[in-house]
């Protein structure tokens, strides 16, 4: 099985920077994305940024140049740098693990608040 286990959300103010982490642990495949959705109230589920075993990377555009996610394979650890947030940044985030073994498997980890406000 796996488990990812978030960490680093809370309270920021409006131009503030917070850090998010998500572990991955269990069976993980060599060949995985790892990424970051959120989730506002009343909203659907969206992805923020997501990262390939390569280094391969995407954003959202609504985040781009303020967001920075990366990642460390030795750890099996995925990291999310949020900077000048917003407040329209508020939401519960979500790690993302997708892994392909002749099918995808993807797992969710439980999800961490992240709220903007003065």
């Amino acid at each position: 099985q796996v488990q990812l286990v978030e960490s680093g959300g809370g309270l920021a103010q409006p131009g503030g920077s917070l850090r998010l982490s998500c572990a991955a642990s269990g069976s993980i495949f060599t060949f995985n994305t790892m990424g970051w959705y959120r989730q506002a109230p009343g909203k659907q589920r969206e992805l923020v940024a997501r990262i390939g075993d390569i280094g391969n990377i995407n954003y959202a555009d609504s985040v781009k140049g303020r967001f920075t996610i990366s990642r460390d394979n030795a750890k099996n650890t995925v990291y999310l740098q949020m900077n000048s947030l917003k407040p329209e940044d508020t939401a519960v985030y979500y790690c993302n693990l997708d892994q392909y073994r002749g099918e995808k498997y993807v797992y969710w980890g439980q999800g961490t608040q992240v709220t903007v406000s003065s």
